[in-house]
Protein backbone atom coordinates (compact mmCIF):
# COMPACT_ATOMS: atom_id res chain seq x y z
CA UNK A 1 0.00 0.00 0.00
CA UNK A 2 2.51 2.57 0.74
CA UNK A 3 4.61 1.34 -2.45
CA UNK A 4 1.70 2.35 -4.16
CA UNK A 5 1.09 5.62 -2.70
CA UNK A 6 4.61 6.50 -3.39
CA UNK A 7 3.55 6.06 -6.75
CA UNK A 8 0.72 7.70 -6.82
CA UNK A 9 2.18 11.04 -5.29
CA UNK A 10 5.16 11.31 -7.69
CA UNK A 11 3.03 10.81 -10.70
CA UNK A 12 0.74 13.76 -9.21
CA UNK A 13 3.99 15.80 -8.29
CA UNK A 14 5.36 15.10 -12.27
CA UNK A 15 1.75 16.19 -13.51
CA UNK A 16 1.61 19.10 -12.01
CA UNK A 17 5.32 20.27 -12.66
CA UNK A 18 4.43 19.49 -16.10
CA UNK A 19 1.98 21.66 -16.34
CA UNK A 20 3.85 24.41 -14.66
CA UNK A 21 6.87 24.06 -17.14
CA UNK A 22 4.32 23.54 -20.21
CA UNK A 23 2.65 27.03 -19.48
CA UNK A 24 6.29 28.61 -18.76
CA UNK A 25 7.59 30.99 -20.51
CA UNK A 26 11.31 32.13 -19.96
CA UNK A 27 11.62 35.86 -18.00
CA UNK A 28 14.40 38.22 -18.83
CA UNK A 29 17.22 38.72 -16.12
CA UNK A 30 16.03 41.34 -13.57
CA UNK A 31 19.55 42.17 -12.64
CA UNK A 32 23.53 41.57 -13.69
CA UNK A 33 26.08 42.41 -10.79
CA UNK A 34 29.48 42.41 -11.55
CA UNK A 35 31.45 39.42 -8.94
CA UNK A 36 34.76 39.85 -9.68
CA UNK A 37 37.04 42.52 -12.01
CA UNK A 38 40.30 40.97 -13.55
CA UNK A 39 42.08 43.63 -15.35
CA UNK A 40 40.04 44.99 -18.27
CA UNK A 41 37.94 41.61 -17.16
CA UNK A 42 34.57 42.01 -15.66
CA UNK A 43 32.73 38.39 -14.75
CA UNK A 44 28.81 39.13 -14.02
CA UNK A 45 26.03 37.92 -12.28
CA UNK A 46 22.37 37.10 -13.93
CA UNK A 47 19.81 37.24 -11.61
CA UNK A 48 16.26 35.98 -11.71
CA UNK A 49 14.39 36.67 -8.74
CA UNK A 50 10.75 35.37 -7.68
CA UNK A 51 7.80 37.38 -8.49
CA UNK A 52 6.28 39.41 -5.51
CA UNK A 53 10.03 39.16 -3.68
CA UNK A 54 8.93 39.59 0.06
CA UNK A 55 11.44 41.66 1.65
CA UNK A 56 12.47 40.63 4.29
CA UNK A 57 12.67 36.93 3.69
CA UNK A 58 15.59 34.59 2.21
CA UNK A 59 15.17 32.48 -0.99
CA UNK A 60 17.40 29.22 -1.92
CA UNK A 61 19.44 30.25 -5.00
CA UNK A 62 20.41 28.20 -7.69
CA UNK A 63 23.35 29.05 -9.49
CA UNK A 64 24.20 27.98 -13.03
CA UNK A 65 27.41 27.52 -14.94
CA UNK A 66 27.54 27.17 -18.79
CA UNK A 67 29.08 24.22 -20.47
CA UNK A 68 32.16 24.34 -23.23
CA UNK A 69 35.08 22.55 -22.19
CA UNK A 70 36.15 25.59 -20.32
CA UNK A 71 37.24 27.18 -23.53
CA UNK A 72 34.27 28.87 -24.70
CA UNK A 73 30.33 28.93 -24.00
CA UNK A 74 27.93 31.56 -22.48
CA UNK A 75 25.08 32.22 -19.78
CA UNK A 76 22.01 32.21 -21.57
CA UNK A 77 22.55 28.24 -22.33
CA UNK A 78 20.37 27.88 -18.48
CA UNK A 79 18.73 30.90 -19.16
CA UNK A 80 15.14 28.82 -19.15
CA UNK A 81 16.11 26.59 -16.01
CA UNK A 82 16.66 29.55 -14.00
CA UNK A 83 13.81 31.37 -14.91
CA UNK A 84 11.49 28.50 -14.46
CA UNK A 85 12.90 28.02 -10.65
CA UNK A 86 12.64 31.31 -10.08
CA UNK A 87 9.08 31.16 -10.54
CA UNK A 88 8.95 28.11 -8.36
CA UNK A 89 10.60 30.24 -5.30
CA UNK A 90 14.34 29.81 -6.41
CA UNK A 91 16.58 32.51 -6.99
CA UNK A 92 18.43 31.77 -10.56
CA UNK A 93 21.82 33.11 -11.19
CA UNK A 94 23.79 32.81 -14.46
CA UNK A 95 27.68 32.83 -13.94
CA UNK A 96 30.11 34.06 -15.99
CA UNK A 97 33.36 33.10 -15.61
CA UNK A 98 36.64 32.85 -17.78
CA UNK A 99 37.14 30.49 -20.50
CA UNK A 100 40.16 29.90 -23.34
CA UNK A 101 38.04 31.55 -26.51
CA UNK A 102 37.41 35.05 -24.71
CA UNK A 103 39.85 35.42 -22.39
CA UNK A 104 42.87 32.96 -23.14
CA UNK A 105 42.61 30.68 -19.93
CA UNK A 106 43.07 27.41 -18.41
CA UNK A 107 40.27 25.20 -16.53
CA UNK A 108 42.09 26.20 -13.25
CA UNK A 109 40.91 29.97 -14.02
CA UNK A 110 37.41 28.89 -14.65
CA UNK A 111 37.20 27.14 -11.14
CA UNK A 112 39.01 30.10 -9.62
CA UNK A 113 36.19 32.25 -10.85
CA UNK A 114 33.07 29.32 -9.99
CA UNK A 115 34.65 29.42 -6.11
CA UNK A 116 34.43 33.36 -6.60
CA UNK A 117 31.03 33.39 -7.57
CA UNK A 118 29.87 31.12 -4.31
CA UNK A 119 31.76 33.15 -2.02
CA UNK A 120 30.32 36.63 -3.08
CA UNK A 121 26.62 35.24 -3.16
CA UNK A 122 27.61 33.86 0.24
CA UNK A 123 28.64 37.05 1.53
CA UNK A 124 26.44 38.86 0.05
CA UNK A 125 23.13 36.63 1.04
CA UNK A 126 21.48 39.64 2.99
CA UNK A 127 22.06 42.24 -0.11
CA UNK A 128 20.55 39.81 -2.70
CA UNK A 129 17.64 37.87 -0.29
CA UNK A 130 19.73 34.78 -0.44
CA UNK A 131 19.55 31.87 2.48
CA UNK A 132 23.44 31.74 2.86
CA UNK A 133 22.21 27.62 4.07
CA UNK A 134 20.63 26.66 0.48
CA UNK A 135 23.04 27.61 -1.77
CA UNK A 136 21.87 24.97 -4.92
CA UNK A 137 25.05 24.87 -7.96
CA UNK A 138 24.21 23.27 -11.01
CA UNK A 139 26.25 22.95 -14.51
CA UNK A 140 26.66 21.31 -17.50
CA UNK A 141 29.77 19.48 -19.03
CA UNK A 142 32.13 21.34 -18.46
CA UNK A 143 30.00 23.78 -16.09
CA UNK A 144 28.67 20.60 -14.40
CA UNK A 145 32.83 20.26 -13.64
CA UNK A 146 32.56 23.26 -12.24
CA UNK A 147 29.42 23.13 -9.93
CA UNK A 148 30.95 19.48 -8.31
CA UNK A 149 34.64 21.12 -8.21
CA UNK A 150 32.73 24.05 -5.54
CA UNK A 151 31.77 21.44 -3.38
CA UNK A 152 35.27 18.77 -3.69
CA UNK A 153 38.24 20.67 -4.50
CA UNK A 154 40.38 22.46 -1.58
CA UNK A 155 42.88 24.13 -4.18
CA UNK A 156 42.72 26.74 -6.86
CA UNK A 157 41.30 30.32 -5.19
CA UNK A 158 41.76 33.69 -6.34
CA UNK A 159 44.10 34.88 -3.54
CA UNK A 160 41.96 38.47 -4.14
CA UNK A 161 38.94 36.34 -2.36
CA UNK A 162 37.78 35.75 1.09
CA UNK A 163 39.08 32.41 2.04
CA UNK A 164 37.43 32.39 5.10
CA UNK A 165 34.05 31.98 2.95
CA UNK A 166 33.67 28.74 2.13
CA UNK A 167 32.69 28.12 -1.79
CA UNK A 168 30.83 24.30 -0.89
CA UNK A 169 27.45 24.48 -1.92
CA UNK A 170 24.44 22.77 -0.31
CA UNK A 171 23.13 20.77 -3.18
CA UNK A 172 24.53 20.10 -6.40
CA UNK A 173 22.35 19.31 -9.49
CA UNK A 174 24.67 18.01 -12.24
CA UNK A 175 23.89 17.63 -16.12
CA UNK A 176 26.30 15.04 -18.14
CA UNK A 177 28.90 16.65 -15.70
CA UNK A 178 32.57 15.95 -16.21
CA UNK A 179 33.42 14.23 -12.95
CA UNK A 180 37.01 12.27 -13.82
CA UNK A 181 39.45 14.54 -15.14
CA UNK A 182 42.05 11.32 -14.75
CA UNK A 183 44.00 9.28 -17.34
CA UNK A 184 41.30 8.38 -19.79
CA UNK A 185 38.72 11.29 -18.29
CA UNK A 186 37.71 14.20 -20.07
CA UNK A 187 40.31 17.34 -20.05
CA UNK A 188 43.36 15.15 -19.00
CA UNK A 189 45.79 16.47 -22.19
CA UNK A 190 44.91 20.26 -20.37
CA UNK A 191 44.87 19.48 -16.67
CA UNK A 192 47.90 16.28 -16.69
CA UNK A 193 48.72 15.30 -12.89
CA UNK A 194 46.97 18.24 -11.68
CA UNK A 195 44.26 15.79 -11.67
CA UNK A 196 44.42 14.46 -8.25
CA UNK A 197 43.88 17.94 -7.41
CA UNK A 198 40.77 18.97 -9.90
CA UNK A 199 38.89 16.22 -10.29
CA UNK A 200 36.01 15.82 -8.35
CA UNK A 201 35.76 11.89 -8.76
CA UNK A 202 39.12 11.90 -6.81
CA UNK A 203 38.18 14.26 -4.11
CA UNK A 204 35.03 13.09 -2.46
CA UNK A 205 35.42 13.47 0.93
CA UNK A 206 32.54 12.96 3.60
CA UNK A 207 30.01 16.03 4.04
CA UNK A 208 30.05 16.11 -0.02
CA UNK A 209 26.70 17.95 -0.51
CA UNK A 210 23.38 15.93 -1.79
CA UNK A 211 23.96 15.76 -5.92
CA UNK A 212 21.33 14.64 -8.56
CA UNK A 213 23.22 13.44 -11.92
CA UNK A 214 21.55 13.35 -15.38
CA UNK A 215 23.29 11.38 -17.83
CA UNK A 216 22.59 9.70 -21.31
CA UNK A 217 23.73 6.28 -22.26
CA UNK A 218 25.24 7.25 -25.81
CA UNK A 219 27.04 10.03 -24.29
CA UNK A 220 30.17 10.09 -26.20
CA UNK A 221 32.39 12.18 -23.57
CA UNK A 222 31.12 10.86 -19.93
CA UNK A 223 31.05 7.17 -19.88
CA UNK A 224 27.71 5.97 -17.94
CA UNK A 225 30.17 3.81 -15.87
CA UNK A 226 32.00 6.69 -14.87
CA UNK A 227 28.94 8.46 -13.26
CA UNK A 228 27.20 5.06 -11.50
CA UNK A 229 30.96 4.76 -9.47
CA UNK A 230 31.11 8.59 -8.49
CA UNK A 231 27.56 7.81 -7.06
CA UNK A 232 28.63 4.42 -5.24
CA UNK A 233 31.79 6.50 -3.95
CA UNK A 234 29.22 9.21 -2.97
CA UNK A 235 27.28 6.70 -0.93
CA UNK A 236 30.49 4.72 -0.02
CA UNK A 237 30.97 8.39 1.93
CA UNK A 238 27.43 8.85 3.24
CA UNK A 239 26.44 11.69 0.94
CA UNK A 240 23.42 11.38 -1.16
CA UNK A 241 23.91 10.81 -5.14
CA UNK A 242 20.48 10.22 -7.25
CA UNK A 243 21.20 9.10 -11.01
CA UNK A 244 19.05 9.25 -13.83
CA UNK A 245 20.15 7.86 -16.98
CA UNK A 246 18.38 8.23 -20.33
CA UNK A 247 18.38 5.67 -22.65
CA UNK A 248 20.11 6.64 -25.96
CA UNK A 249 20.83 10.06 -25.77
CA UNK A 250 23.86 11.88 -26.63
CA UNK A 251 25.88 14.70 -24.17
CA UNK A 252 23.87 18.16 -24.59
CA UNK A 253 20.40 15.98 -24.33
CA UNK A 254 19.24 18.11 -21.54
CA UNK A 255 19.19 21.73 -23.13
CA UNK A 256 16.26 24.05 -23.45
CA UNK A 257 16.11 23.38 -27.38
CA UNK A 258 15.56 19.73 -26.55
CA UNK A 259 12.28 20.33 -24.92
CA UNK A 260 11.09 16.65 -24.01
CA UNK A 261 14.29 16.03 -21.96
CA UNK A 262 14.26 19.26 -20.98
CA UNK A 263 10.72 19.19 -19.14
CA UNK A 264 11.45 15.35 -17.95
CA UNK A 265 15.13 16.61 -15.67
CA UNK A 266 13.97 19.80 -14.66
CA UNK A 267 10.66 18.50 -13.11
CA UNK A 268 13.32 15.66 -11.71
CA UNK A 269 15.73 18.55 -10.63
CA UNK A 270 12.35 20.17 -9.11
CA UNK A 271 11.82 16.74 -7.15
CA UNK A 272 15.29 16.51 -5.92
CA UNK A 273 14.69 20.09 -4.14
CA UNK A 274 11.28 19.50 -2.76
CA UNK A 275 12.60 16.31 -1.32
CA UNK A 276 15.88 18.53 0.28
CA UNK A 277 12.97 20.97 1.19
CA UNK A 278 14.38 23.85 -0.78
CA UNK A 279 11.28 23.99 -1.99
CA UNK A 280 7.46 23.73 -1.45
CA UNK A 281 5.51 21.12 -3.40
CA UNK A 282 4.01 22.35 -6.43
Amino acid sequence: MVGNTTKKYKSIFGSIVFLLLLNFQPLSAQEKIVYKTLDTVSLSLEFYYPQNLVENKKYPVMVFFFGGGWAKGNTQQFKPHAAYFAQRGIIGVLADYRVKSRHKTTPFESLKDAKSVIRFLRSNADKYHIDADKIIVAGGSAGGHLAAATATIAKYNDPKDDLNISPKPNALVLFNPVIDNGPGGYGYNRIGEEYLHFSPLHNLRKGAPPTVIFLGTEDHLIPVETAQYYKKVMEKIGSRCDLYLYEGQKHGFFNYKREKYYRQTVAKTDEFLVSLGFLQKP
